[in-house]
């Protein structure tokens, strides 16, 4: 592996649209709110999150013609290369993320060019060639995004890959079962509390990792404000989150998973790496949105 792995992550590109009300929802009436709109999609994040940690990032996404260079462009100014697909039927992907006062969110989804990713938008003849790939639960979502990664699996063989669940939500609406299908090989399991609960039928930690551990050679649970644990065989490891000012839990995940693989992918310690995680989550709560401002 070089001195500088190179990650390929391939999922979605959303536009956020970032809600803090100033109270309580009055159904029927107005409320007012602070509203921003910001970059977002789970896997665009992790692969911007990867770059500000010092990653070769390649990824790859569909998104609506209109907005195939702007994106690209954009990508490329943190540090990412992007290989976008255009769709001629969907517009980019936007979610609604309405914010508590404690800075968790609850989200609104409009996937659009997302659930047309296909195996053909992932050209092997024009990537290079990963030492890793980051695969996302919302690639599980329809046929043909599933199809794309069966696709990846068979061409990527041999190569290590991660997968992070990404929704409850989702895996509840479509089956534990297609997302367990879908990770089967993977190298590193992301899971937070809610998405390992979906998936075991379990609701107490332990519990959970000790079921996914049978499955994958390493799981890292996230737990936000408590930290997280991990094991890999008989190793188990847990690591408490630092206490830092809430703004927004968006995209918190997204940088667990770049600073654990940035540690990780370099040699580290299963330790070093969570702690690594650890303190690149607090720093994305502690900003608005899912990425991060600006590179480093």
């Amino acid at each position: 592996m070089s001195a500088k792995p190179r990650v390929l992550v391939i999922g979605d590109v959303m536009q956020d649209v970032i809600v803090r009300p100033s109270g309580p929802l009055v159904v029927g009436s107005d409320r007012a709110a602070h509203i921003e709109i910001h970059p977002g999609g789970s896997a665009a994040s992790q692969a911007v999150w990867m770059a500000r940690c010092g990653l070769a990032v390649d990824f790859v996404a569909r998104v609506g013609r209109a907005d195939v260079a702007a994106l690209t462009r954009d990508f490329a100014d943190v540090g990412v290369w992007a290989h976008l697909a255009a769709d001629d039927r969907a517009q980019t992907g936007r979610l609604i993320a309405l914010l508590d006062p404690d800075g968790q969110r609850s989200f609104l989804t409009d996937r659009g060019a997302n659930e047309n990713l296909c195996a053909a938008d992932v050209d092997w003849r024009t990537l290079p060639t990963p030492d890793f790939v980051q695969l996302s639960g919302y690639s599980v979502v329809t046929e043909a995004t599933r199809a794309m990664m069966r696709a990846v699996r068979e061409k990527a063989r041999g190569t290590p890959f991660g997968f992070d669940p990404a929704s409850a939500g989702f895996i509840r609406q479509i089956g534990p079962e297609a997302f367990l299908d879908a990770s089967m090989g993977a190298a590193v399991l992301f899971p937070n509390e809610d998405e390992a609960e979906a998936l075991t039928g379990f609701s107490e930690p332990m519990a959970q990792l000790e079921r996914l551990a049978a499955l994958y050679p390493l799981v890292a649970l996230k737990r936000g404000a408590l930290g997280c644990v991990a094991r890999r065989g008989a190793e188990m490891c847990e690591i408490d989150a630092p206490r830092v000012k809430v703004v927004d839990t968006t995209g918190a995940g997204d940088a667990f998973v770049a600073g654990f693989l940035s540690a990780h992918l370099a040699g580290a310690s299963l330790s070093a790496a969570l702690e690594r995680a650890v303190a690149i989550g607090a720093e994305a709560v502690a900003s608005l949105g899912s990425r991060p401002s600006k590179r480093r």
